[in-house]
């Protein structure tokens, strides 16, 4: 049995350098087309060999960032998909924490992979399984999974995008009251 290989710090810190230098590029032009392996290696300070070390092109590079970023906020959603009542508010504020510390990143990724539909997918199965494991019976006029969804990927947006004067504990307390009602 083998040990997953640990990846080199110099590695880590490349691809960290890189996603960095993109989300600086698309904060002063947000058109994915105008990225090349040269701005982005030179935005990084970093050479074009170094960037083919990691990636194959640009838009490989774009979807390892996003992977990334949804591969963590999936583990997220798993938490709260099995927290108990006692715990359920407490994991949405450490959802509502991860979103902030990406703040930076999540409205240029809004923009791009189809980001916004992935994380629809994500809350969606979110609220699938909360609702299949729960005790009390639903009303026939619940609101409907996609609506309940939509609505609250359009809270996680508005906020990153204009609301963040507020804290991820208010925002959760708000979600939290509009779903247990």
């Amino acid at each position: 049995m083998s040990t997953p290989k640990k990846e080199d710090p110099r590695t880590i810190r490349s691809k960290e350098m890189f996603k960095n230098a993109v989300f600086s590029l698309l904060r002063k032009d947000s058109v994915n087309s105008n990225l090349t392996v040269q701005k982005v290696a030179s935005q990084a300070g970093l050479n074009r060999t170094t960037f083919y070390l990691h990636y194959q092109d640009i838009q490989d590079l774009l979807t390892q960032i996003t992977d990334e970023i949804l591969n963590e906020l999936s583990d997220k959603i798993a938490g709260l998909i099995h927290a108990k009542d006692l715990s359920e508010k407490h994991q949405l504020i450490q959802l509502l924490d991860y979103l902030y510390i990406h703040r930076n990143y999540l409205p240029i990724l809004f923009k791009m992979n189809q980001f916004e539909e992935q994380l629809f997918l994500l809350i969606k199965q979110l609220i699938e399984t909360r609702r299949k494991n729960t005790k009390e019976e639903l009303p026939a006029d619940y609101v409907t999974i996609d609506i309940k969804t939509a609505s609250l990927v359009g809270i996680i947006m508005w906020w990153i995008k204009q609301g963040l004067h507020f804290s991820s504990d208010y925002i959760a307390d708000q979600i939290y009251l509009m779903y247990r009602r």
